[in-house]
């Protein structure tokens, strides 16, 4: 499919004709029309409207994991909470608006502090003021708007106040432990000090929680300060408050670098682009460029808003938008993508999108979305924990009260032990550790041109026993290329293959071109010989004058008519055939003097792609609907062993349900429309060479921005890993837990170790889960550079 125009037909080139009898009796047509495949358009995957819901996962045991929008009949307000920033307001959030008649679904973006509400309310503003009660603050936002700046994670005035309790805290411990008395008017004044200065606002939040009946970490932390200064420890009280809150903003400072990656991905077209006005340049924000404008970008300057170019060449760097570690050469009707930078050169180009409409803004809308939705393994921690808190709570309350009475001991140091165990039960770090893992694999994902539209998918790709593979325009180029050129008699090659491409120059076949674009490579400042008496015989190839002598070029049923077909020639041409290719005959009045081969070239990557699948024990399987001697030739290169030719749109999307029965969880990789059908019944449906293509980034699990195949085999990497480190998380999340538990229950534990080892937890894990982010390759081959591939242009030739 051409990756300009997704609703073009795919046009397709006679490879090898489909009957098999002898060899002379194929139809090798050579004719100069356009004959379209058998693939019809099916759109199995509609376009992503972009009011609608993230989706939720469904119907996995089918092997169609894919996404649900938003109930019908509902209406979408969204909301920025800048005091939403961890799962502990989420969750309060959830308690109190998932109980209002009318609220039917809600999404979360932690990241850049964004609630999405779906109801059917007369009165949208009954979630305001909910929220409002909250103490949230939300400030409404417009449907499509962009992600708004946020403010710093510490304000200075936190930072100040942050330093103002840490000196009481430290002051108020040093003189009750030099005085021996923790009740001392100047402890008392210090400790107070330092409660107010960093845990006012936990304090209010924990009284926020307990008057909406939810035990999160604020309230926890709350009874636990409350506690200590009934029990009169006043300087631990002290240093539980500022721990917690240093814990606090560097969790807050970790969330930001997270967030940062992501907006760092998509925050990189410039602001202003150089328009043509009649004679002259002017400097225009890019939002008042229309399209049709006239721009130019100059060496070193990003290019503002997707354009095609119209005059002049350059070398683009686009790692930003695909992920290709090498500049691509642009010239005349070739696309750029805004956010590229110009390498060398300077164009002028035609704008082909709004700045809303850019493909980078369009990979900013699809990791928005992907930040909502929650992966499998966040809402299995999300059940966890509503189970775990109270558990651990109920059990705390029994210590303070059952202690006593059935070991001895003074009420006050049971009521102490159990309020370390309060605080130990906060499961912040588990829950905290999924979203920042998630988001910072989509991150790295997104920055070697891997767009992953969920943590569901990024989760997904682990699972994956078989990938489905479209050959052209995925193993392959997508369009033919000479790649032979064999003498017959004593005409030299060079001047045999001149005269054949002096014939083709006349066709716009894609066979005719291909032949003669590779005459061209060879005898670059050859030109083409005058043709005299020029014909097309359909079916079978065309005839002209050259030099005074008429040629016919063409294929085995012109060779026939002609009267030149022999056994030696049919020999030639059966090597030929039996590789996939098109055969091609130059003949003179003495007969055959040369035969051309056109192929659709394999990609240089696709061996190495195969290879790689094959070391993660995945079975990479070839659907192509050319014919199976032209699939089995392509396969046999690359070392694939289940190829299948001859199949329809329907056909491959029998063959992924087929694999799906035999292996469990199974990928596609396909244009992202012709294949739709096969996509929609994958597990994970892989789009080749979306940048540039709305459909593609829209319907695709996971949309590889180039053409580079080897990018499926670093998704299943990166997921493996990904998996790997969520279960780190959990398990350190967990095991510290358990660790301070049995200290607490031995009497060891102390309220500022547990909150040391809550706060600890947590920053291990993120700090673990932002690993991801370091990530410079994706890839295990050392030394192995992207190839650099311009888009596609054009309608593709085969149909695969």
């Amino acid at each position: 499919m051409s990756q300009h125009d997704p609703t073009s037909t795919a046009l397709r080139l006679p490879v090898q004709a489909q009957n098999h009898g002898p060899v002379c009796d194929h139809d090798h047509a050579h004719d100069h029309r356009h004959h379209h495949g058998p693939e019809a358009h099916a759109h199995a995957h509609s376009a992503a409207d972009p009011c609608c819901a993230p989706a939720t996962q469904t119907d996995c045991a089918t092997g169609a994991c894919k996404t649900n929008p938003a109930p019908d009949g509902t209406s979408r307000v969204r909301y920025r909470i800048d005091k939403m920033d961890c799962p502990t307001e989420e969750r309060l959030i959830r308690n109190k608006l998932e109980a209002m008649p009318g609220v039917v679904q809600l999404d979360f973006n932690l990241m850049q502090r964004e609630l999405t509400a779906y109801h059917r309310l007369d009165q949208p503003q009954e979630i305001a003021v909910a929220l409002g009660k909250l103490d949230m603050a939300p400030k409404l936002l417009e449907a499509n708007a962009p992600p708004s700046v946020l403010p710093p994670a510490l304000s200075p005035r936190q930072k100040g106040l942050l330093a103002v309790a840490g000196i009481a805290a430290v002051a108020a411990e040093i003189i009750a432990w030099s005085s021996g008395r923790e009740t001392s008017w100047m402890v008392m004044a210090l400790a107070a000090v330092s409660i107010v200065s960093a845990g006012l606002p936990t304090l209010k939040k924990g009284w926020i929680a307990l008057k909406n009946l939810t035990l999160n970490i604020d309230f926890l932390m709350s009874i636990a300060v409350a506690g200590a200064v009934a029990l009169g420890k006043w300087p631990e009280a002290a240093m539980v408050v500022f721990l917690f809150a240093v814990a606090e903003a560097i969790e807050a400072l970790s969330l930001e670098r997270a967030r940062n990656a992501i907006k760092s991905l998509t925050a990189i077209a410039p602001e202003t682009a150089e328009v043509k006005a009649g004679e002259a340049w002017q400097t225009k924000p890019v939002a008042e460029v229309a399209v049709g404008s006239r721009i130019r970008v100059r060496t070193g300057a990003r290019v503002p808003l997707d354009a095609r170019v119209a005059s002049g060449r350059a070398a683009l760097d686009q790692a930003p938008i695909t992920g290709e570690s090498l500049p691509v050469d642009k010239q005349a009707g070739d696309l750029l993508y805004a956010g590229s930078i110009v390498a060398d050169g300077v164009v002028e180009a035609t704008v082909s999108a709004s700045a809303g409409d850019s493909t980078l803004a369009r990979i900013a809308l699809a990791i928005q979305s992907a930040q909502s939705q929650r992966a499998p393994t966040q809402r299995f921690v999300d059940q966890f924990a509503r189970y775990y808190t109270p558990a651990v709570a109920v059990f705390a309350i029994a210590v303070a009260i059952l202690g006593p009475l059935l070991s001895g001991g003074g009420w006050n140091s049971w009521l102490y032990e159990a309020l370390v165990m309060l605080v130990i039960a906060c499961p912040c770090a588990l829950v905290v550790s999924t979203p920042v893992t998630v988001v910072s694999g989509l991150a790295a994902a997104a920055r070697h041109g891997i767009l992953i539209k969920g943590g569901a998918y990024l989760e997904g790709g682990r699972l994956l026993k078989a990938v489905a593979l479209d050959k052209t325009g995925t193993l392959t180029r997508g369009k033919p290329a000479l790649t032979d050129a064999i003498p017959l008699g004593d005409l030299p090659i060079a001047q045999a293959l001149r005269i054949a491409a002096s014939l083709d120059d006349h066709s716009t076949h894609p066979v005719a071109q291909a032949l003669v674009a590779g005459w061209r490579a060879q005898q670059p400042g050859a030109a083409v010989l005058p043709v005299e008496g020029f014909g097309v015989l359909h079916g079978r190839g065309v005839k002209g004058s050259v030099t005074g002598q008429l040629w016919h070029l063409g294929n085995h049923r012109l060779v026939k008519e002609i009267g030149v077909c022999s056994v030696a020639l049919e020999a030639r041409l059966a090597v030929l055939e039996n590789a996939g290719k098109t055969a091609i005959v130059l003949c003179g009045a003495a007969g055959p003097v040369a035969v051309f081969g056109v192929a659709d070239t394999l990609r240089p990557e696709s061996a190495q792609a195969v290879a790689a699948l094959k070391g993660l024990g995945v079975e990479p399987v070839m659907l192509t609907g050319d014919n199976p001697a032209t699939a089995r030739a392509i396969a046999a290169q690359l070392g694939i062993a289940d190829a299948r030719g001859n199949l329809l749109p329907q056909d491959k999307q029998a063959a992924v349900a087929e694999l799906h029965a035999r292996y469990g969880s199974v990928g596609m990789v396909g244009d992202g429309v012709n294949d739709a059908p096969a996509l929609a019944r994958a597990n994970i449906g892989f789009a080749m060479g979306a940048a540039g293509t709305a459909t593609a980034l829209e319907t695709a699990d996971v949309a590889i921005m180039d053409d580079d195949p080897r990018k499926i085999a670093d998704f299943i990497r990166l997921s493996r890993r990904t998996a790997m480190i969520l279960k780190q998380n959990i398990a350190l999340a967990l095991g510290i837990k358990a660790v301070f538990f049995a200290l607490a229950l031995s009497g060891v534990a102390t309220l500022w170790m547990a909150v040391f080892a809550d706060a600890g937890a947590s920053l291990l894990v993120v700090f673990n889960g932002m690993r991801l982010l370091r990530e410079t390759s994706l890839r295990q081959t050392p030394g192995v550079a992207i190839v650099s591939t311009s888009p596609r242009g054009g309608a593709e030739v085969l149909t695969g």
